[in-house]
């Protein structure tokens, strides 16, 4: 594994090159005006009539159409989200984007599974910040940087890599670390990490957990303090220390419980499903199945949003939400 720091990069590759940022959601904003403090040439691409147009204007960074952005640029940055992305390089990038320029993405879905074929003359790159947008954002300002993930897919300069390093760089991650990687291990980690643990298993194991102590008889309020708000803490704790740290911060009752009961909820069967989910990531029939819900209109993805709002775990927290507005400051 190789780990590059700023002193590893060259800033004269980025600020030399024009770059359009298409989209404007929570990487978009933390990309272009990262990149724009950095002295990096930076317009967003849009599509007319988008709402984000006048947050672009009053953050500082130039706005185009996705066309204007493209013709103009040396490097495309991908950061609409990932099932508008073919349609955005088939009708848009391709017949618009400058020979020899650089198509960049922050993660590695549609070039994986093969949804975008670009150009032979294009270098194919992905630097992949990881840490949520705002992170991205309030990190550089406060002088840091989250560590970040470069790979290459297709190297028509000879210069690619060195390119998608001078980029993080300018992210402000090579502060902290950029990690080599590959399209293939970021995109199926990614994934593996998004519906076996980080999304698909914590919010399904908070739900279980709430449903199972309301079944029992104790009251919904507690419940959802127990399986779901005191969460933060242990992430928190995880997050600074590991594992190890989270237990030494704990009681031993609590730690007991942990070393004790933890392996009868993730036991062999889960590590099997789990097993199951990363073949259907490896195979491609995730993706499949990802692209078809898109090309219907979602029909699982609203269906599942209305269910889970009217779950008595959502409406109970919203309630108790309500009572600690310090939350959400």
């Amino acid at each position: 594994m190789h780990i590059y720091y700023e002193k590893d990069t060259d800033p004269t590759l980025i600020n030399n090159r024009k770059v359009a940022i298409i989209g404007y959601g929570s990487q978009g904003h933390a990309h272009a005006n990262n990149l724009r403090d950095s002295g990096v040439d930076v317009v967003v691409g849009l599509r007319p009539g988008s709402t984000s147009e006048p947050k672009v204007t009053q953050d500082g960074p130039r706005v185009a159409s996705v066309t204007d952005a493209v013709r103009e640029a040396d490097l495309v940055m991908m950061l609409a989200p990932d099932e508008h992305h073919a349609a955005i390089y088939r009708e848009v990038v391709a017949p618009n984007i400058k020979k020899g320029a650089a198509i960049a993405f922050a993660h590695g879905f549609n070039i994986h599974f093969g949804q975008i074929e670009p150009r032979p003359d294009l270098d194919v790159i992905m630097i992949a910040p990881k840490g949520i947008g705002p992170q991205v954002r309030a990190t550089y300002i406060a002088g840091g940087g989250v560590p970040s993930l470069v790979a290459v897919h297709q190297d028509a300069s000879g210069q690619a890599l060195a390119i998608a390093l001078s980029y993080a760089a300018a992210l402000g991650t090579g502060r902290t670390g950029i990690i080599e990687t590959t399209f293939r291990e970021e995109t199926e980690t990614d994934l593996f990490g998004e519906q076996a643990v980080l999304c698909g298993g914590v919010s399904a194991l908070a739900q279980a957990g709430f449903e199972t102590l309301v079944e029992a008889g104790y009251t919904p309020e507690v419940a959802y303090f127990e399986c779901m708000h005191e969460l933060k803490l242990i992430v928190d704790l995880l997050y600074k220390g590991g594992i190890s740290r989270m237990r030494e911060a704990i009681s031993n009752t609590a730690e007991y419980g942990d070393i004790t009961r933890g392996p009868r909820v993730i036991d062999d069967r889960v590590r099997g499903e789990m097993k199951r989910i990363l073949g259907e990531i490896q195979n491609g029939a995730f993706a499949r199945e990802f692209i078809m819900e898109n090309q219907t209109g979602k029909p699982v993805m609203k269906a599942v949003a209305r269910l889970t709002r009217e779950h008595p775990m959502e409406q109970v927290g919203a309630r108790l939400r309500g009572m600690m507005p310090w939350i959400e400051e």
